[in-house]
């Protein structure tokens, strides 16, 4: 299939899309074994939540807690008792990733606010309808479930039924568009007219 045949004209695939390392083989369930276990400590993690009435913020700072607290005391008594140190690395970010990272957020924010623009300023009909069409399927998917199970169930159901799902998107996409170029032609062209024609009466 080629990369006009796909959904949004795409030349990667779903796998290269989510990244193409380890999280995108989890997501699609190409390490079932591991998937698998994350789900089972996520389900457990959700268990003890539910439970034992910690929140993820008390749990957090409660761990962190007892983690300074034996290496500090583990430093203190490696110096008393002339053993070594706790092996920490050396925790440091690097000026050339922070400018790699700025760069790369930049450059996504600015193309969707060149989006936004763009839509906002009926400039580009078409990149309206696709925003319009996944923000529509995102809100009925979204009321039918929680972010974990469509994060580790459609990418893989996506990728199994990719040929089919795209077909029919591509269809119900070109049947909106040229309903959109007859209700232009109809509806808003009239209006564009009548409101030109009031300008010049005034």
């Amino acid at each position: 299939m080629g990369s006009s045949d796909r959904l949004f004209s795409r030349q990667r695939t779903v796998h290269q899309i989510l990244g193409g390392g380890l999280a995108a083989d989890l997501m699609l369930w190409r390490r079932k074994n591991l998937t698998a276990g994350i789900l089972v400590v996520t389900l457990a993690a959700w268990v003890v939540f539910e439970i034992s009435g910690y929140t993820l913020l008390s749990l957090s700072s409660s761990v962190l807690l007892l983690l300074f607290t034996v290496l500090f005391l583990w430093a203190k008594s490696a110096a008393i008792l002339n053993r070594p140190s706790p092996p920490i690395p050396h925790l440091h970010i690097s000026e050339e990733v922070t400018n790699e990272a700025a760069t790369l957020i930049r450059y996504h924010v600015n193309a969707l606010l060149s989006v936004f623009e763009d839509i906002a300023l009926g400039r580009d009909s078409e990149m309206f309808i696709k925003v319009a069409l996944s923000l529509l399927l995102i809100s009925v998917i979204g009321s039918v479930t929680d972010f974990l199970t469509l994060g580790y169930t459609i990418p893989a159901l996506y990728e199994r039924y990719e040929d089919c799902i795209d077909t029919y998107a591509l269809k119900s996409y070109r049947k909106l568009q040229l309903f959109y170029i007859r209700f232009d032609a109809v509806c808003i062209s009239k209006v564009r007219k009548w409101i030109l024609e009031a300008k010049k009466f005034n």
